[in-house]
């Protein structure tokens, strides 16, 4: 706000002596400079005086007229503080540059006061600047109204030292919007460190917590009770070129990043999981993971876990975004590797046995049997080998294992087996 520039005008005889260049208390030679120093130096204290008996009024004229100007200015700072910090300052202004105060730094401690004041309510900077312009120009014109009947010496001496007043218009300025800005990074640091901590609360699974998914909901602008889904992408595949959209398609997204992956919660409104993997596809660098969905903020735990359940499934290098939809039985393999190790040792043990090329090659052929519906044909083709050897290596592999291609149970066992042999990273096709 304004307003000590008022004092440093009023100040202007600590200036008037260093102009005529003789100290308070001295002899000085040119006796008639001295003694128009000295009388300007009178006529301005005079003015001093007056002023400071001014200073409601000067609040009151102030005050009005930044509201005049600036009359949304009241829908951060009630009407009663912005009028006392103005009297505040002008009246620190006026008992602070008497004449103990010449030759020190001038004061601006209610600049800065000022200023973070106003950044703590959310004031605009540009409402906040233009109230010190305001100030300095009222300041100003009851200068000259109270020089006016002074004679033109008095009108003289103000004009002199015109510089200084706007000097301390401007240092009061910058200062406080200088401490504006820092109060402004410290709470915006501050809301993104709370707003991170919550969101990662949620994705932990304390969304349950009373009041959690409450005070989420209105820190990270998302309905407490809506439709989400949870997206996961691998953490050793990120990409610091990927630029993570806050919407995309009609669909918001808030990211988190952390240690063992990058999250990124998706608000889907009447959306389905499809949409987000379809809107990611052509973005994301490497493999990523979309969870089923979930209702509400309080959900976001479960969401992640299933999101990197599918994620799971991915083999590193797909470079695809899958959704758990589409990866049910592999993704119920991924989620229990105690288990999902017994599955792979009781029913691939026996191939361990083998050269690890031989290996290799009868379950690259059984999968890919598997992603041909059971089609030896398309399969042969798919392989580059003739069909009776696919036939000869799935023979091989059904003697091995002791299972049956032709028995419903058996080729579920085998499926789910080579889910579990390529999510613990042995026997990879």
């Amino acid at each position: 706000m304004p307003l000590t520039s008022a004092d440093a005008a009023l100040d202007t005889g600590a200036a008037v002596d260093s102009a005529a260049g003789a100290a308070p208390g001295t002899a000085d030679p040119d006796a008639p400079r001295a003694d128009a120093a000295r009388a300007a130096r009178v006529r301005l204290r005079a003015i001093a005086g007056r002023m400071h008996d001014r200073i409601p009024e000067l609040a009151d004229r102030l005050v009005a007229e930044v509201l005049a100007e600036d009359p949304l200015y009241t829908d951060f700072v009630p009407r009663e503080e912005f009028w006392e910090s103005v009297r505040a300052c002008l009246e620190a202004g006026l008992v602070r540059r008497g004449p103990k105060a010449r030759g020190r730094r001038p004061d601006l401690s209610e600049a800065e006061r000022v200023g973070r004041r106003r950044a703590e309510q959310g004031m605009p900077l540009e409402s906040l600047l233009r109230s010190f312009r305001i100030g300095g120009r009222v300041v100003w014109e009851a200068l000259i109204e109270e020089v006016t009947d002074d004679g033109p010496d008095a009108m003289a001496d103000l004009l002199r030292y015109a510089s200084t007043v706007w000097h301390i218009v401007e240092q009061q300025s910058t200062v406080a919007s200088e401490v504006y800005r820092r109060t402004e990074s410290e709470m915006l640091r501050r809301s993104d460190e709370r707003v991170q901590a919550l969101l990662d609360a949620l994705l932990e699974g304390r969304g349950a917590d009373g009041g959690l998914a409450q005070a989420a909901s209105a820190a990270l602008d998302l309905p407490e009770r809506g439709r989400y889904a949870v997206v996961v992408l691998r953490a050793a595949r990120r990409d610091p070129g990927f630029e993570r959209p806050d919407e995309l398609d009609g669909l918001r997204f808030v990211w988190r990043m952390r240690t063992d992956g990058e999250v990124g919660v998706v608000a889907l409104g009447d959306r389905e999981p499809q949409d987000v993997a379809a809107a990611l596809r052509d973005l994301v660098p490497g493999e990523a993971g979309v969870s089923t969905v979930v209702d509400g903020l309080a959900g976001l735990g479960r969401a992640r876990w299933l999101a990197e359940t599918a994620l799971a499934t991915c083999r590193p290098g797909e470079r695809r975004v899958v959704r758990l939809d589409d990866r049910l039985p592999g993704a119920l393999v991924a989620a229990q590797p105690e288990l999902a190790g017994l599955l792979n040792a009781q029913v691939l043990g026996p191939l361990d046995a083998l050269d690890a090329a031989d290996r290799e090659i009868l379950l690259e052929t059984l999968e890919t049997w598997l992603e041909c519906e059971g089609s030896a044909m398309r399969t042969a083709g798919r392989l580059y080998c003739h069909r009776n050897t696919v036939f000869n290596r799935l023979r091989r592999l059904e003697q091995l294992t002791s299972r049956s291609l032709q028995r419903p149970r058996d080729v579920v066992e085998l499926s789910l087996a080579l889910d579990a042999a390529r999510f613990a990273g042995t026997g990879r096709p």
